[in-house]
């Protein structure tokens, strides 16, 4: 299936906190965050390289009631809508089919909830976005988007695809066995993907994900399981996956990536040491310095950013001083 063609929009200006833009009411991001660990750190991080780049939109929080308060006040202060929603857990007993780090990944299911939206982009509290996305929601409606997945990494051992070294971004360097029965169908990682939110499709959800026995990549195997007939693959510029760089050099162009996602082992930026597998390379190196500069860039903080943009207009009404955009600027 040849890649969705995707329609381009122009950005707002630089340094804006999110705010409803001509056209915008009803979209926002989504992300989920569960207890108390450090990965509030990776959702600042996603809030403000959002408001770097410029969205129009906001990013919505979805906690669960083990996130503590201290957590939820951070998030507000980077202008987070913190939403706190309930867990969903698999069938009972049933979840030792599943790698058990990914069992309350099943809560993300929640925000198909959130009607008061009529699209949203989801992304893990691991990635990290570089260029404006908003045109995303501009995709048609009633399809489900997201970026295909590479079967190549060892978490994938238990499969008929890794054991005969096949995988769908290089579905010509090992055919799929005859004997082996139809070709698997498409597969996305769940770490990135454009929705609708509808409360018909939630009920169904939650119905289906009961009566569904869990398996190893749990609520992403279930996605595409439940998914599987709306799915549209998009470019994988929308969600690099740092495997990517080095099972398919080939395919990634890294200078036009925009979204990118910290998930191979020892990828978190705020836990990087540099001392797992493949975590040495340049461009790895590269990818979290980028993060920390736009997680230690005070001038992203949200309160500072609703600051400095009421000064410029305030200066402006009163001697008619007018600011252009950083990028502009000399």
């Amino acid at each position: 299936m040849a890649p969705t063609q995707i329609p381009t929009v122009a950005a707002v200006t630089v340094g804006a906190p999110p705010k409803a833009a001509a056209g915008s009411l009803g979209r926002a991001f989504v992300t989920f965050l569960a207890g108390n660990g450090d990965y509030v750190k990776g959702v600042v991080g996603l809030a403000k390289g959002l408001r770097k780049v410029n969205t129009a939109y906001p990013l919505v929080v979805a906690v669960l009631p083990d996130v503590p308060e201290e957590h939820r006040e951070i998030l507000i202060s980077q202008g987070c809508v913190v939403r706190e929603i309930e867990p969903v857990y698999p069938p009972e007993n049933q979840t030792q089919f599943a790698m058990a780090y990914y069992v309350i990944n099943y809560s993300k299911l929640r925000i198909w909830e959130f009607v008061e939206y009529t699209k949203m982009i989801y992304l893990d509290g691991d990635i990290q976005v570089f260029e404006n996305i908003d045109h995303l929601f501009d995709l048609p409606d009633n399809y489900f988007y997201a970026v295909k997945d590479c079967f190549c990494e060892p978490s994938w051992r238990h499969t008929k695809q890794y054991q005969i070294g096949y995988c769908q971004q290089c579905p010509d360097k090992v055919q799929w066995p005859a004997d082996f029965g139809p070709r698997p169908p498409l597969y996305f990682n769940a770490g990135f993907f454009v929705f609708e939110p509808n409360l018909e499709t939630y009920h169904d959800l939650l119905q289906t994900c009961k009566a569904t026995t869990p398996t190893s990549f749990a609520e992403q195997d279930f996605l595409n399981m439940y998914f599987n007939d709306k799915f549209k693959p998009i470019p994988n510029v929308y969600n690099l996956v740092l495997a990517m760089l080095w099972r398919h050099p080939e395919n990634v162009e890294l200078h036009k990536v925009k979204v990118v996602h910290f998930c191979a082992a020892g990828s978190k930026p705020w836990r990087y040491t540099g001392k797992e597998d493949n975590m040495q390379r340049e461009d790895i190196k590269m990818l979290v310095k980028k993060w920390w500069d736009i997680y230690e860039d005070e001038t992203l903080d949200y309160n500072n950013a609703v600051n400095v943009d009421k000064f410029k207009e305030a200066l402006t009404e009163a001697v008619g001083v007018q600011f252009l955009p950083a990028s502009h600027a000399a």
